[in-house]
């Protein structure tokens, strides 16, 4: 493919994270304007400045619009939890399980205070592909800078589900009043 111009690029990139309503990886919006990753970062960082709400998530970039998958949902909720590394993949499933989404996770850290990843797990398969990606990068969970407590902002279709997702954790062991 013919390499874009600046403002052609970003414009593409744009209709496609609008157009999609899931999350779009770097590579593939790289592949699509015969440019580099890294130029793509670029791209976003300025869309970003200019007020498009445009989030990283672990399995791409998404658009904030109407249409996007988390703003479907109309209730949310924030959950504390903790558990090991290892149990990650069993705490995600839970909470897909129950009907619910996992929007992010947050730690408190330290030095830096609060951090808020995006994580954007709606099904089995989302959970398969966030753990995968954790794995092939080698990168730790945010747990892991504390140790095992974390936050998750989940979302659902009503109360009924976020209660069936708490239930779930709770029974497991993995919900915890302390963050």
């Amino acid at each position: 493919m013919e390499k874009l111009k600046g403002d052609e690029r970003r414009e593409l990139i744009l209709r496609k994270l609008k157009e999609n309503g899931r999350p779009i990886k770097g590579a593939d919006l790289a592949k699509a304007c015969g440019v580099s990753r890294q130029v793509i970062v670029g791209d976003i960082t300025l869309l970003k400045a200019h007020g498009e709400s445009i989030m990283a998530t672990s399995s791409g970039y998404i658009h904030l619009g109407s249409e996007a998958p988390e703003r479907k949902s109309g209730f949310s909720r924030k959950i504390a939890c903790t558990h090991t590394p290892d149990q990650t993949e069993d705490e995600l499933n839970l909470i897909v399980d129950a009907g619910a989404s996992v929007r992010d996770v947050t730690v408190e850290h330290p030095v830096y205070g609060e951090l808020t990843a995006a994580i954007m797990v709606n099904n089995r398969h989302d959970v398969g592909q966030f753990i995968s990606r954790v794995n092939e990068t080698g990168s730790p969970f945010l747990l892991e800078l504390t140790g095992g407590p974390h936050l998750h902002t989940i979302t659902a279709d009503s109360e009924e589900i976020l209660d069936r997702a708490e239930q779930a954790l709770r029974e497991h062991g993995f919900l915890t009043d302390e963050a």
